[in-house]
């Protein structure tokens, strides 16, 4: 009997992958094998597991009382899957999932069993999969992800699909993924979505990805930002916290009063602030990324992207002078005080930053959090003046062209639509700073890596799909609005 039990071979003859197994296992193993039989069931696109247990006592009863191999195995199948009996003796053929079973939240199956996706959502995933497999392996490599991508244009740009396409062969340094490692990445980032946590968890990531592109590769477009931002604060913890807020409402108080912000908000008033403290604002970047440069060169060891996100801030910064100067050109003594500033402060935090990187982040954070309020307070002041005065002109006067094209205002974007757009990048830098003033080293760069980036993608390809099918998936995986 059990001979007959390990020399069986389990074949599918439905679905479009046929495969034969033999099970040969040793008699020691035997007990192993009778309760737990592992038959893979081909479904229209994708491969599910359906485990037949049963005691190996029910077993032998079963077969002394006269019953064959077919139905010891059809006696333990589960309802929806139609198993029949094949003429040839002991072989058995299996038959599609009756589509009236796969229901609201029935769970999907890849190798293992998934927690968010359902098997409606796993059969549409495996499907274009499929269809742009033209090396017929099951496997996803980057020009394939490519492809795939591009039959979701309504989520994916042309400029997004060959970003995603470069993050992933640095990724994967070249390689593919399985589709099921793909489906079962995807299942991740949807559970861990409900948790607000898709970008690094302990788990790992089902596509197996390095971090060698987060050296190199860095995108960050500051259009179509969201421009209602919060207005917080990260109470200080600590001696080094507490200088730092102290030192950054000191400068506050000084800087309030040498520009004359404490009286009635002007248009005068507003460019020759911005523009001082633009060019304060885009140091610490550079600093940053400066420092961070030497020391991967000094210690031979990767930086995690750090230095390419400093560089992206200082440039970030850099842009809002060179937009601002736009409306207003500098004087000759404001231009030596920026001269005078630049020597000052940039020696002060270049040698703090070697001494205390995370003081400095720290610093800087609440520096952010001023410049979040001033931006606020001269939107308001633009938004409540008169029609009629120079601020109510900015609700409509054109941005500078180098503005409209780097926030993407449109053509028709105004100064206001500016102001909204600086204040969304310094609320950027201000979570970035307090974030790493905590990180150690090591760590990967918390604004553009490889993993958030990819994650990102999956979220947006799977939302794409239940959108267009109208998925049975729960609710509360859906988009949220913004």
């Amino acid at each position: 009997f059990f001979r007959q039990i390990y020399s069986q071979k389990i074949q599918t003859t439905k679905g479009t992958r046929h495969t034969s197994t033999t099970l040969n296992k040793p008699k020691n193993n035997m007990h192993s094998m009778l309760t737990s039989t592992i038959v893979r069931t081909a479904v229209p696109g994708v491969a599910k597991r359906v485990v037949l247990r049963q005691s190996a006592a029910a077993i032998t009863a079963n077969f002394a009382n006269g019953s064959n191999l077919n139905t010891l195995f059809s006696s333990s199948r589960p309802q929806h899957c139609n198993f029949s009996t094949s003429s040839a003796g002991n072989k058995f053929s299996t038959m599609a999932i009756d589509p009236s079973m796969v229901v609201k939240n029935d769970p999907g199956f890849v190798t293992k069993k998934l927690r968010a996706l359902n098997m409606k959502t796993v059969k549409t995933i495996m499907e274009e999969l499929k269809a742009v497999d033209k090396d017929t392996d099951e496997r996803l490599g980057t020009n394939e992800l490519q492809n795939l991508l591009r039959k979701h244009k309504n989520a994916f740009t042309e400029e997004e699909i060959v970003q995603i396409g470069e993050l992933f062969y640095a990724g994967k340094s070249g390689g593919s993924v399985s589709f099921d490692r793909f489906i079962q990445a995807i299942d991740r980032v949807v559970e861990l979505e409900e948790q607000d946590t898709v970008e690094r968890d302990e788990v790992g990531n089902p596509l197996g990805l390095g971090t060698c592109g987060n050296e190199y590769l860095f995108y960050k477009s500051h259009g179509n930002m969201e421009w209602n931002i919060e207005l917080t604060h990260t109470a200080p913890k600590g001696i080094r916290d507490q200088l730092a807020y102290n030192a950054v409402k000191g400068v506050r108080v000084l800087f309030d009063f040498a520009t004359g912000w404490n009286g009635e908000i002007t248009t005068n008033k507003v460019m020759n602030r911005t523009i001082y403290l633009e060019t304060i604002a885009a140091v610490p970047g550079m600093v940053a990324a400066i420092v961070r440069h030497f020391k991967s060169l000094r210690t031979f060891q990767r930086d995690g992207g750090m230095m390419q996100m400093f560089l992206d801030e200082a440039n970030n910064e850099r842009m809002h002078l060179l937009t601002f100067v736009r409306m207003k050109d500098p004087n000759f003594l404001f231009r030596l005080a920026v001269i005078g500033g630049q020597v000052g402060f940039g020696s002060a935090f270049l040698l703090s930053y070697i001494i205390s990187p995370k003081f400095c982040h720290r610093f800087v954070g609440y520096v952010e959090e001023e410049a979040c309020s001033t931006y606020t307070k001269i939107i308001h002041a633009i938004e409540t003046a008169e029609e009629g005065t120079d601020l109510g002109a900015w609700r409509t006067q054109l941005a500078p062209r180098i503005a409209r094209s780097y926030w993407h205002l449109g053509e028709n974007g105004t100064v206001l639509d500016l102001m909204y757009a600086v204040r969304a990048d310094e609320a950027e830098h201000r979570d970035v700073n307090h974030l790493c003033s905590s990180m150690e080293d090591g760590m990967q760069n918390p604004v553009s890596n490889t993993e958030k980036e990819l994650n990102t993608m999956l979220l947006k390809y799977v939302h794409d799909i239940m959108d267009r099918t109208d998925s049975d998936i729960e609710e509360k995986y859906k988009p949220k609005a913004a």
